[in-house]
């Protein structure tokens, strides 16, 4: 079910007049009609490809001259049910009246519209961005999940019905389902992807993120998206990358271990310094300040929506909000001050240790067998909680054939950083 459709690609063959746009949307759909009854990323909508090739047939009538055209010029794009889309409803994975979720379009969407994209459609989430998994399936393999909350997104990338779509990662909602389904996926440093017009989960840790199938094809999107992003000259030398030993990596299982020192002795083998830094010896008290900030933030959020219609959500997520909402302001203040020391630790770390770039498991280990859980996201939780850059590559394969990959994480603010060197990683992985 896996098939290629490069972001990179995808933007010179449409800017340079190699196809059409309506040629390319065609392609896609007899893709999508191909493996969608089987995969179930998208959300239905009908008249999906009548809107679709409307706005493909104006975008082309509006930029005649391949000189003229804008970045990301007839790209179709994903965007998991969590963001709003002028006209499209919203449902967040939800059986929540799509009238009372409603929303306007945030800065995000508006500026891959901006530089030219299309909107293929939104793409399947689990309720509210939790836990409570949708009907999508991993194209490796339909047995098993495609990870959460992003679900549809990565899917529909992996699977190629799109090259690009949006995620969110307030755990790891973007790193670990990009991990299960074989992508690349980008976090960026916390709040340099504007969170505008996306239903809340966490506001102290929300991340906008996305995914596509090549680094070429992040770093093209990242820089449309990201806020202030600086075209910097390529690096020329080799990251070094440090391993964080400890208690924070002991959490991988021994298929994710073997994997990763797989995914490392290939990348000493490509010429790379890789230092073992000892750190995170305190992660499970940096996972329980984490979770309990999420529900407290959650409950907050939710509150009018779980008021009016406390009954229509699953029992995981009321579960949390009931959590949430016994959690004293004092500990959500700690919650997020903790953000800010963790933070400062990996980076002093990093400069006592002469790293570029953390590298770990993206996951605990291959995606999990039935599509009932989307999988543990504890590997990507002190990047997350940290705000750090980070960018999860696919690497190896289990004996079941299923993804194994890597996650780098750069120093705050340091996407153009991290991707500029990604490129030469996934490479060599």
């Amino acid at each position: 079910m896996i098939h290629d459709a490069h972001l990179a690609d995808a933007i010179r063959t449409l800017r340079d007049g190699q196809s059409s746009i309506t040629v390319y949307v065609e392609e896609l759909r007899e893709r999508v009609e191909a493996v969608e009854p089987q995969l179930e990323s998208l959300v239905p909508e009908a008249g999906r490809w009548e809107r679709v090739l409307a706005e493909a047939a104006a975008l082309e009538e509006r930029y005649p001259n391949p000189t003229d055209r804008p970045p990301l010029y007839g790209v179709p794009i994903g965007v998991k049910d969590i963001f709003h889309v002028d006209g499209l409803p919203t449902r967040a994975g939800s059986t929540l009246p799509p009238a009372a979720l409603a929303g306007q379009e945030g800065d995000a969407v508006q500026r891959m519209r901006d530089a030219g994209a299309l909107i293929l459609g939104k793409a399947v989430t689990t309720e509210f961005a939790y836990f409570e998994p949708g009907p999508t399936r991993n194209p490796h393999d339909i047995a098993h999940t495609p990870g959460g909350s992003s679900s549809g997104s990565a899917a529909a990338v992996a699977a190629g019905l799109c090259p690009f779509a949006f995620g969110s990662q307030t755990v790891g909602s973007v790193i670990r389902p990009a991990a299960f389904c074989g992508v690349v996926g980008f976090k960026p440093t916390f709040g340099r992807i504007p969170t505008t017009g996306m239903i809340e989960f966490s506001k102290s840790v929300d991340h906008v993120g996305f995914f596509t199938q090549d680094t070429v094809g992040a770093e093209l999107a990242a820089a449309v998206l990201c806020d202030d992003w600086r075209h910097l000259p390529s690096q020329r030398e080799k990251p070094v990358l440090g391993v964080p030993e400890g208690p924070y990596l002991d959490q991988v299982s021994e298929v994710g271990r073997h994997g990763f020192e797989t995914h490392l002795e290939a990348l000493r083998d490509a010429g790379y310094d890789i230092v073992s830094v000892p750190i995170l010896d305190d992660i499970d008290a940096i996972n329980h300040r984490h979770d309990r900030l999420n529900a407290a933030e959650l409950a907050i959020a939710h509150e009018a929506w779980y008021e009016a219609y406390g009954d229509e959500y699953s029992e995981t997520t009321r579960t949390l909000i009931e959590e949430g909402r016994t959690i004293p302001t004092r500990e959500i203040a700690r919650g997020r001050q903790s953000r800010l020391e963790v933070r400062d630790r990996l980076e002093a770390a990093m400069d006592d240790a002469g790293i570029d770039l953390w590298i770990a498991p993206s996951a605990p280990g291959p995606a999990p067998e039935g599509i009932d859980s989307t999988g543990d996201p504890v590997m990507n939780l002190p990047w997350t909680h940290s705000g750090l850059p980070t960018i999860a590559l696919p690497g190896t394969t289990s004996e079941e054939g299923l993804p194994l990959g890597v996650q780098c994480a750069a120093p705050f603010g340091a996407d153009e950083r991290l991707l500029d060197w990604s490129h030469e990683i996934a490479a060599a992985l």
